[in-house]
């Protein structure tokens, strides 16, 4: 169950980048990732899920924006890679399984970052809006992120 909570965090990641990194830093504050004695344990301290949750919301809020890049631009692609390849890492470090959690966090950011951009656009289309899908998405990319984390078995 690591491996799928590890892909669905990624695509998460894919569609929202900060989103995944603050749900699952509000998973390893809680408990619910354990993380103490890994590299990742800053996930879990009591700052870090307020700070990655702000950003969270601001992504959200700033995705609505009419100026906002393309998820398939390098430099937004490459933020998804990393925070579905960190997110992953963390689901995986709970398990023992660091560098698994890794990869397939990166993979399913991947996944997330092309099937989300393809998604909304033949949403939007079919609505004749953006917002609409881009609202959807958002709820997606956080039902995603709390089932990878919460969800893991």
């Amino acid at each position: 169950m690591i491996y799928l909570s590890a892909l669905l965090i990624g695509v998460a990641a894919g569609l929202r980048a900060m989103m995944a990194p603050a749900v699952t830093s509000w998973a390893a504050h809680s408990g619910r990732l354990n993380l103490q004695g890994t590299p990742l344990a800053w996930m879990g301290a009591a700052i870090t899920p307020w700070i990655l949750t702000i950003a969270a919301v601001g992504e959200l809020i700033g995705d609505q924006l009419p100026r906002t890049g393309s998820r398939t631009a390098p430099p937004q692609f490459i933020a998804r890679i990393v925070t579905g390849a960190l997110s992953g890492a963390a689901v995986g470090a709970s398990g023992g399984m660091l560098a698994v959690g890794l990869i397939l966090g990166a993979a399913g950011a991947v996944i997330g970052t092309l099937g989300g951009y393809k998604f909304r656009a033949s949403l939007a289309r079919a609505v004749g809006r953006d917002l609409p899908a881009a609202l959807i998405e958002d709820a997606v990319a956080i039902a995603l992120a709390l089932l990878a984390v919460y969800r893991r078995g």
